[in-house]
C-alpha cells in the first residue's frame, strides 16, 4: 500500500491531478488481459518528464510500486498492480513534438494513440506502420514491443523506434539511441526499454521511424483446401520476396465466427486475406504473382481490388 507520506508529497506536486476516487482506480486496475482487476492504490495524471521525474523520486525514496499506463489495451497484464501503488497516466501527454518530413521520423509523447499521430501525418505524406489492431498509446506500444497486421513488411515497434527518452526508477532522465540511420555506437539501450514493460524505466518521449503512404493499396483474399496448402503459399510469397504489406491467416472456426458475427457470406475454409502497397501498377502485379502461387497451392477463388 502506498503510504500516507508519499500520498501528501504527491498530492502537493499534483494536486487535483491525483486521484484516490474507486472509479479511477478501478479503470486503471483492468486490461484486455485475463488477469483479474487489481487496482492501484492512487492516479497520477502526468503533463510533463519533470512530473514524472518528480512521481518516482517521491516513489523511489518511499518504496512505493509505479506502474506506467496508456490506454489499457495491453494483453501482458503489465498495468495491473498486484502490491498498489501509484499508475502513472500518460493521456494527457499526447503530442506530437516534432516530425522532420526529410528524414521520416517524429518526436511523440507517450500519450499519443496510433490514430492520433496518423491523423496529424495526414498531410506529410508519411504514416506510421505498427498496427496492433487497438488505438493504443505509442508509450504502450513501445513498452510492450507491440507488433501487428503490417509486421511483415515494416516490422514490429523494435524495428520502429529510433530513440526513447526514459525516466528511471530514481528520477533520473537518460535518452538512447539517435536519429542518424547508421550508427553503432555505444550500448542499444533502447532494443533494452523496447518490450520491458515499464520495469526498467517510464517512457516519455519516443522518436519514431515513418513511410511514405502508398501511392496506391490493393487486398485480395483467397480460400484453400487445408491449412497447409495456405501456408505453403505464404511462404512461397515471403521467399519470391514480394513485398506484402500484410498477411492474416484464418482458420474454418475463424472465418465462421466472423460470417456468424458481421453478417458475411465468406467460404467457411481456410482464408488468406493480403493487402499490398505500393505503385497502381506494382500492386496489380504483386496481386497477379500471388494468385499463381496461391493457384500453384491449391489456393481457389482469389479475389483482389484496388477500391476502398
Amino acid at each position: 500500500m502506498t503510504n500516507a507520506s508519499a500520498l501528501n508529497a504527491l498530492e502537493q506536486l499534483l494536486q487535483k491531478r491525483l486521484s484516490r476516487s474507486a472509479s479511477d482506480r478501478d479503470l486503471h486496475g483492468r486490461s484486455e488481459s485475463y488477469f483479474p482487476q487489481m487496482p492501484p492504490d492512487t492516479v497520477a495524471y502526468v503533463e510533463s518528464t519533470e512530473e514524472v521525474q518528480q512521481v518516482m523520486r517521491i516513489c523511489a525514496k518511499h518504496v512505493c510500486p509505479v506502474i506506467g499506463w496508456g490506454t489499457g489495451t495491453s494483453l501482458e497484464g503489465h498495468t495491473s498492480a498486484p502490491r498498489g501503488g501509484v499508475t502513472v497516466d500518460f493521456s494527457r501527454m499526447s503530442k506530437v513534438l516534432n516530425v522532420n518530413p526529410d528524414d521520416m521520423d517524429a518526436v511523440v509523447q507517450p500519450g499519443l494513440t496510433r490514430e492520433a499521430l496518423n491523423l496529424e501525418l495526414r498531410h506529410s505524406g508519411l504514416f506510421f506502420s505498427v498496427d496492433p489492431g487497438a488505438n493504443a498509446s505509442i508509450g504502450g506500444m513501445a513498452a510492450t514491443r507491440a507488433s501487428g497486421t503490417t509486421t511483415l513488411r515494416y516490422g514490429t515497434m523494435r524495428d520502429n523506434v529510433i530513440g526513447l527518452q526514459v525516466v528511471l526508477a530514481d528520477g533520473r532522465v537518460i535518452r538512447t539511441g539517435t536519429r542518424a540511420r547508421k550508427t553503432a555506437a555505444g550500448y542499444d539501450l533502447t532494443a533494452l526499454f523496447v518490450g520491458s514493460e515499464g520495469t526498467l524505466g517510464v517512457i516519455t518521449e519516443i522518436t519514431l521511424r515513418l513511410y511514405g503512404i502508398p501511392e496506391a493499396i490493393s487486398s485480395a483474399v483467397c480460400t484453400f483446401p487445408d491449412l497447409d496448402s495456405a501456408v505453403a503459399t505464404v511462404i512461397s510469397t515471403i521467399q519470391y520476396g514480394i513485398p506484402v504489406a500484410r498477411i492474416e491467416l484464418l482458420d474454418e472456426a475463424q472465418v465462421d465466427a466472423i460470417n456468424r458475427y458481421s453478417k458475411t457470406d465468406l467460404a467457411v475454409a481456410p482464408t488468406l486475406f493480403l493487402e499490398f502497397h505500393g505503385s497502381s501498377r506494382g500492386v496489380e502485379e504483386q496481386a497477379q504473382v500471388v494468385q499463381e502461387l496461391a493457384g500453384d497451392s491449391g489456393g481457389s477463388n482469389f479475389q483482389w481490388t484496388t477500391n476502398t
